[in-house]
């Protein structure tokens, strides 16, 4: 899991990385590593900052400093050595490399006319690791099927970052092109922008997304779905964190060809997705059937489904505003 990770650390961060404990390492979220400051992780949920010998502690003063050099190597080798070549990947402030992993990046923007067009003096990254989870869907995928005759619906899945819904999404792409929970096997599409769910490597998905799955890497979100829905006539499509205009039109073009939509969103509860105009409006014209919480425990993933048949149940006050009825599960 951490081949691609350590293949392009300098050699000192290498050399932490492998000492680390093995049950770090096998459940490793995050490596953080800022210039000259104190070196952090993330597993199940918490963080610790990690000693030169590989120790996690609470203390920063006993971590260890990343120095300028180590970061501007981390850089190059990111970049293949060619800052000009990912400078589009630089302006959204992440790359995705080899394995799904996400490297986000923080340093000074560059402006023109008030639009971000790079990041240089990069002295902060997040490195993002990426894990499979085969079966991760089980108990939530037979849910999904609520439409009429057993159908799939289209639904929506919101969670703080950090909580699992890429490798939720990941997994109910699998599901449903292989046909487990005794449906039959569905034509799925994904749209891959930031190259983390199949994680595609020259077009080829690194991951198990299903045999019947075809994926578009790299590509923003709202043209891929509207592409794929000209060319590879799907049953499914599955897309990672919506929330733009576009994203929303192409979404209405997919519900009105009788496409199914699986979608995620950054949210910590049904709520405060409604606070974003384009998705309340998705919702309220019913684009998608149900939402799910989902939440991450020690234990696994915890998800509650809710109705938007019922969500737009006006409340007995005759306010008009979403009600919040809701029918909950475990996972």
């Amino acid at each position: 899991m951490l081949e691609h990770i350590v293949h392009i650390l300098p050699y000192e961060l290498k050399s932490i990385v492998y000492q680390l404990s093995q049950d770090i390492k096998d459940s490793l979220e995050e490596i953080r590593i800022r210039e000259n400051r104190p070196l952090e992780i993330s597993h199940r949920g918490s963080f610790h900052y990690v000693t030169e010998q590989g120790g996690a502690v609470h203390d920063s003063r006993q971590a260890y400093h990343p120095t300028q050099e180590q970061c501007r190597k981390l850089l190059e080798r990111i970049t293949n050595y060619s800052l000009y070549a990912m400078e589009e990947e630089l302006r959204r402030g992440y790359i995705t490399i080899a394995g799904g992993h996400r490297i986000g990046i923080a340093g000074r923007t560059i402006l023109e006319g008030g639009i971000v067009r790079g990041i240089r003096d990069i002295g902060g990254f997040n490195i993002r690791i990426a894990r499979e989870v085969v079966g991760a869907s089980k108990q939530l995928l037979p849910k999904l099927f609520g439409g009429p005759a057993g159908s799939l619906q289209s639904t929506l899945i919101i969670s703080p970052p950090q909580q699992g819904k890429t490798t939720i999404l990941r997994d109910l792409a699998r599901a449903i092109s292989y046909g487990e929970a005794r449906k039959p096997a569905m034509k799925v599409a994904i749209v891959d922008e930031r190259s983390e769910i199949a994680a595609c490597v020259k077009g080829i998905p690194s991951f198990d997304v299903g045999p019947r799955t075809d994926v578009m890497d790299a590509c923003p979100k709202a043209e891929g779905m509207m592409m794929l829905l000209r060319s590879m006539s799907p049953e499914v499509i599955i897309v990672d964190e919506i929330g733009r205009v576009e994203d929303a039109v192409a979404i209405r073009e997919a519900a009105h060809c009788g496409v199914k939509v699986i979608a995620t969103a950054h949210a910590f509860n049904v709520e405060e997705v409604l606070g974003r105009s384009e998705i309340k409006s998705l919702i309220a014209e019913k684009a998608f059937s149900s939402i799910v919480e989902l939440k991450r425990n020690e234990q696994g993933f915890m998800h509650r489904i809710i109705s938007v048949e019922r969500l737009l149940e006006p409340n007995k006050q005759g306010s008009g505003f979403f009600s919040l009825s809701r029918k909950s599960g475990t996972l």
